[in-house]
């Protein structure tokens, strides 16, 4: 089967030229595992940093969001049979979906919408995933609740905040605030229904000012939490939570002490990793996902399409985010001929 691999260590900078097209052998479902075949996949920062991170003598597949077609089952598998539409983000701890076929554990898939084509739904699995873990799971916000509380989330036109924005929207009382810097991205924060636009460029606790917002009970920083970590303490109410999803080198916890922050990491990797007892937690949260979706409560984060999954293609997604000027979701679609 063709797949797209990183083959080698970074020797100067960066290793982006050695994503590389190579073929591998098509594996087989055993136990709890879908054989997929893939359709569609999108990129993300995990992408980049597992792919920068490399240093192995075996080339590694990446990509960690996908929709396929089930081709074939394990023994145990339950939730699913051949021909069924699936979409996914799979297990940090396996191969991924740059590969024309990939196993996938049942637990963690689910069946794709209805209603979105497939580049549409392959922008939103581990995004969704992250975004409702975070919300829901580790901020402990209550469906239909929280009225009176305000989430800041600080990069809200990335893949996950542009879904985290829409869930907090639509399924909680939560007043939404989002940060971005550009007129581009504030544009998109704005249409993903956002109750303010402030810009993380700017000091956060003046932006926050200008709209009259004084303090906020729930912050989920995506993305350079290091840079804005002490305005974002400051922005935060006595007993107010505070998430985060990307890797900051070292993070004080004792500037948190004195108005009791509670402090809480979303990894969506986690459950696959370790095999949680609660692991089917994704299978169900992507069906219920897909439902809103179908009932058009959500809409797809699809920002670009840059065409067939390839390698020339992926190392263009990878550049792209790795700027970090994406907005939304980049997705490809099919295996050249």
């Amino acid at each position: 089967m063709k797949a797209i691999a990183i083959t080698h260590a970074a020797r100067h900078g960066s290793n982006l030229d050695f994503l590389t097209d190579i073929d591998l052998p098509q594996p087989e479902a055993h136990g709890h595992d879908l054989l997929i075949e893939v359709k569609a996949v999108s990129v993300n920062p995990v992408d980049t940093k597992v792919r920068a991170g490399f240093n192995a003598d075996t080339p590694r597949v990446l990509g960690w969001d996908a929709v396929g077609v089930v081709k074939a089952v394990g023994e145990a598998v339950t939730l699913f049979q051949p021909g069924d539409e699936v979409w996914y983000a799979g297990a940090l701890t396996r191969p991924g979906s740059n590969s024309e076929y990939q196993l996938v554990d049942e637990r963690i898939a689910a069946l794709k919408p209805k209603t979105l084509d497939n580049a549409s739904a392959a922008a939103l699995p581990l995004t969704a995933i992250t975004a409702w873990e975070l919300l829901f799971d580790r901020l402990g916000v209550q469906e239909k609740g929280n009225e009176g509380d305000v989430l800041l989330i600080v990069g809200a036109a990335g893949g996950v905040g542009s879904i985290l924005t829409q869930l907090a929207r639509k399924l909680t009382r939560l007043t939404v605030i989002g940060t971005a810097s550009r007129p581009a991205s504030q544009q998109w924060v704005k249409e993903r229904g956002t109750h303010y636009v402030i810009d993380h460029s700017k000091p956060l606790t003046e932006e926050l000012a200008r709209i009259g917002i004084k303090q906020v009970s729930h912050v989920a920083s995506l993305t350079n939490t290091e840079d804005h970590y002490q305005q974002l303490i400051n922005a935060l109410q006595p007993q107010g939570k505070l998430a985060l999803i990307d890797d900051p080198q070292s993070l004080d916890a004792l500037p948190l002490k004195v108005k009791s922050i509670s402090l809480h990491w979303e990894f969506m990797f986690t459950r696959s990793m370790f095999t949680t007892a609660d692991i089917i937690a994704q299978h169900q949260l992507l069906t219920r996902v897909a439902t809103l979706i179908d009932e058009g409560v959500l809409k797809t984060t699809l920002g670009e399409h840059f065409g067939a999954i390839n390698a020339a293609n992926l190392r263009k997604a990878h550049a792209l985010l790795e700027s970090q000027r994406a907005v939304g979701k980049i997705v490809l679609e099919g295996f050249d001929n």
